[in-house]
């Protein structure tokens, strides 16, 4: 078995990515580059490949708790924390695209990052995006957590929160741990529930995004809001 280092240039993972870009590469060669190093008789590539065969993609490989990724050879508490810190990386950059200066004024950024944000979530939360009088992105809060099937919403809770940042308008936003992002009726009445509650105050609701697994429904979309 030959080491990566004694690959063709072209075929090693590393200088792959800066010749022709990260998109360019596959899954395994990707994570490869992640693990940096193989095992006794695997090089990181043959690692990655085998990981990827056990898990059956790369994002259960991703989402796995601490205890089950430390069961896989190579993988281990340093690698898990690397993981991590990349994974929040990645939400904080998602969370920047929506919190720029300017108004929020891209509904697929918003998604992409509530999405990465509560997508995989075993259990039901429910948040706000709190925005100023311009609609700009003062922060964002999950504000109730649950079983997997539900999550208790508080009105007074949302109103109180809301005036604490001083909100002029707010982007509701729970996930379905089912995967399917169907709102139910149940999420429809909380939100007539919501926009009720928050219309005393002046502030409107601008949109309640229900996230699933790789999809999002958006109440504004469908004319509910």
């Amino acid at each position: 078995m030959l080491p990566i280092s004694q690959w063709p240039e072209n075929e090693r993972p590393r200088e792959k990515l800066l010749t022709l870009g990260a998109a360019a590469l596959s899954d395994a060669e990707l994570l490869a580059i992640f693990l940096r190093t193989g095992i006794v008789g695997k090089t990181a590539v043959d690692l990655a490949r085998e990981l990827l065969t056990e898990f059956g993609s790369l994002r259960p490989l991703l989402c796995a708790d601490k205890n089950t990724f430390l069961k896989f050879p190579g993988l281990g508490p340093a690698k898990f924390a690397q993981l991590q810190a990349v994974l929040e990386m990645s939400r904080r950059h998602l969370y920047a695209e929506i919190r720029r200066d300017t108004a929020l004024t891209d509904p697929a950024a918003t998604r992409r990052y509530l999405t990465a944000r509560l997508r995989d979530l075993q259990h039901e939360v429910f948040g706000c995006i709190f925005l100023d009088n311009r609609h700009r992105v003062i922060a964002f809060e999950e504000l109730f957590q649950g079983t997997i099937n539900s999550a208790s919403v508080h009105p007074r809770e949302v109103v109180k929160r809301t005036l604490h940042h001083n909100a002029a308008a707010i982007i509701l936003a729970h996930n379905h741990p089912s995967g399917v992002a169907d709102p139910s009726e149940a999420d429809r009445q909380l939100t007539r529930r919501l926009q009720e509650a928050l219309q005393l105050i002046d502030v409107r609701v601008l949109d309640h995004i229900v996230v699933g697994d790789g999809e999002s429904v958006a109440f504004a979309e469908r004319g509910w809001l």
